[in-house]
């Protein structure tokens, strides 16, 4: 999704998995004279001592802003028919750090369910501009508004990585910029590069650690972050739980420590992942 509020399409099983990727088509000796070559390289050497997917991001997070880029949103596309999916056993992190503003205005438009980026990401293998699909003739005016939208909340531009991996996993990785510019080939290589190297090093993680649990919640919690994915906010659910705004805001900090989620949306995504409640 544009906005970065993916839901998770694990395995249903136990068994650890060694990840398949394709990689973009690139000439190693035009990206080793490139002037980011030195850039790409430190970052694939911070990785290596890195043990959790948080400290992950940030590394990505660092590289990513050589390019322009400080907004990054990773995780599979919410289209899924979850209802089809068995209990989560195996659930690789979502991770954003999209404007929180942008990702409640998501919830609350549904945009997810519309997202021109994942329709056309299911169908190829290579990172694209969010220019390629919002000048594409088949792309429709909502789809478009999407990206207006994006716009005024601050990402005006925009690449877009797919990441299908064995057994019909595929994630997304999105790199936005407020600006609207034009975006070289080579920094399309480079993100493409970065997120198949990110994506790598969190199967390893998912796989070393086991199969991940859902989190206890207590009722209260449930109602809380239900209401929370539905976009309302702290006191527009207290309002509809007959519990004052503090309250509400006391049960989603337990919730984010419990889910281990930097924001409320991605408390959410992960809720909706791991079963705990349904849109």
């Amino acid at each position: 999704m544009a906005d970065g509020t993916f839901p998770l399409f694990p395995r249903a099983d136990n068994q650890s998995v060694q990840a398949v990727f394709f990689l973009p088509p690139i000439d190693i000796l035009e990206v080793a004279r490139d002037a980011f070559a030195g850039d790409f390289a430190q970052f694939v050497e911070q990785t290596n001592g890195v043990s959790k997917s948080e400290q992950l991001f940030g590394r990505l997070s660092d590289f990513a802003l050589n390019f322009g880029f400080p907004w990054i949103a990773y995780g599979p596309p919410t289209t899924l028919d979850r209802k089809s999916l068995k209990p989560v056993r195996r659930v690789p992190p979502v991770m954003l750090n999209y404007p929180d503003d942008w990702q409640k205005r998501c919830s609350e438009m549904g945009y997810d369910r519309i997202d021109p980026i994942v329709k056309k990401l299911r169908k190829q293998t290579g990172a694209f501009r969010w220019s390629e699909m919002y000048n594409d003739e088949h792309t429709t005016e909502i789809e478009r508004r999407v990206f207006d939208e994006a716009a005024i909340f601050g990402l005006g531009s925009g690449v877009s990585v797919p990441l299908h991996g064995p057994n019909g996993t595929f994630e997304i990785m999105s790199f936005a910029s407020p600006g609207n510019h034009r975006l070289h080939d080579r920094t399309i290589t480079y993100l493409h590069l970065a997120a198949l190297h990110f994506r790598l090093k969190v199967a390893k993680f998912v796989n070393a650690s086991g199969a991940y649990k859902a989190p206890e919640l207590s009722p209260r919690e449930k109602e809380c972050i239900l209401w929370v994915a539905r976009g309302k906010t702290s006191w527009g659910a207290g309002a509809i739980l007959g519990i004052s705004e503090n309250t509400v805001n006391y049960h989603m900090k337990n919730i984010m420590r419990k889910m281990e989620a930097s924001t409320r949306m991605v408390a959410a995504i992960k809720a909706i992942e791991f079963g705990i409640i349904e849109l």
